[in-house]
């Protein structure tokens, strides 16, 4: 069997990297850390006009095909360089659930203004003191034809930034559901947060807001399933972009001990040293080989919670393992905030947490194996 990407495949990833090599450079995202910006709208419109902001869209609806696994191809180079912008929210969290799932009225409204690059969405998963994503806390009490909306979410990214908020609730007479909803509506309040990782994020606060039938994401009996499509394209987001945040951490830290003079040799050459990295490198594989079948499963309709929980349990695991490794074989100057590595270990740690650290997928993965919901190699 042939695992390697196609060709399409590998010059959309080439075509990604090289964007990001010209315009995020050690230099250039230092400078853009201290300018106070939320994202880089230059670089944003530059992924637009290439077509990369269309991936996971049909061409019928603006974009320019493809799937999750070209999505997360994206990612993984945006990892790479640290490139501030929201493709892991726009993308991931909304773009393809609702290429997906919604209904025709829907996707021409929001998915053709998402590929050329005019509106970033996000979605509003995360719930304080709620490890369980699928099982929202925030309800819409049924009130007329619709349902008003009450409660809060928070660690939203780019919550302040976007024009479009997909919100994981609890509908009176539906279940769990997605909506989708302008931030403007009346009745949402959002308050910026600071996070681990730098990225811009938000509390957003739902106070009576209306909920229509047209607001909600797939028909009716759709809910669990829509629901479940979002948090696990998320998930798999998050292992793609820890991929590429991993990898330059420990191309860094092989380039690094390779040129550190210590006792007359360079570091590298040091047993303690090599095994070390070597671990390293066998996380970043496991991470890899995960990611690209939770991405392949997505794509073909045979997903599990195993193999997503495998996934993103991986991105958490390998993402601490490896930045840690990386920052130790560093010493002194891999903590030093002028030095780029730190900005990879923040970011690593970042996407461990989000949507499930390793403990929650862990317990996702023996639940899906136990219940025998899970295909024989999904756990792997």
């Amino acid at each position: 069997m042939d695992f390697s990407w196609s060709e399409d495949q590998q010059s959309l990833q080439g075509l990604a990297a090289q964007i990001f090599a010209d315009t995020c450079s050690d230099e250039s995202i230092r400078q853009f850390a201290e300018s106070g910006q939320s994202h880089d709208p230059a670089l944003w419109a530059l992924l637009a006009e290439a077509g990369l902001l269309g991936l996971g869209i049909a061409e019928a609806d603006g974009g320019t095909g493809f799937g999750m696994a070209e999505i997360g191809l994206l990612m993984e180079e945006q990892g790479r360089f640290l490139a501030p912008v929201p493709l892991h929210a726009t993308l991931a969290l909304v773009a393809r659930p609702l290429a997906l799932w919604g209904t025709d009225a829907q996707r021409q409204l929001w998915l053709p203004r998402i590929a050329s690059g005019d509106l970033i969405a996000t979605a509003a998963i995360e719930e304080t003191a709620n490890a369980w994503p699928e099982c929202p806390a925030v309800k819409g009490r049924a009130q007329g034809d619709g349902w008003l909306l009450d409660g809060s979410k928070t660690a939203v990214p780019y919550g302040a930034q976007a024009g479009l908020i997909l919100v994981i609730v609890e509908l009176e007479g539906r279940g769990p559901s997605a909506v989708l909803l302008s931030p403007n509506r009346a009745g949402i309040s959002v308050g910026e947060q600071k996070t681990t990782g730098a990225e811009p994020h938000a509390e957003v606060t739902f106070f009576g807001v209306e909920l229509h039938a047209e607001d909600v994401l797939g028909r009716p009996g759709q809910g669990a399933d829509v629901v479940r499509t979002v948090i696990r394209h998320g998930r798999v987001g998050l292992a793609a972009m820890q991929l590429g945040v991993t990898g330059s951490a420990l191309h860094r830290t092989a380039a690094y001990t390779s040129e550190r003079i210590q006792f007359g040799r360079p570091i590298g050459s040091m047993q303690a040293v090599q095994q070390r990295a070597a671990d390293g490198y066998i996380d970043l594989e496991a991470l890899r080989s995960s990611t690209m079948h939770a991405a392949w499963a997505l794509d073909n309709g045979c997903a599990d919670d195993a193999g997503i929980g495998a996934a993103k349990y991986w991105a958490a695991t390998a993402g601490h393992r490896i930045t840690h490794t990386a920052q130790h074989l560093h010493g002194g100057i891999g903590a030093d905030i002028t030095y780029p590595l730190h900005r990879y270990f923040l970011r690593a740690r970042q996407i461990e947490s989000a949507l499930g650290g390793a403990s929650l997928m862990a317990a996702a993965i023996g639940q899906a194996l136990a219940s025998g919901q899970s295909s024989p190699l999904s756990g792997v």
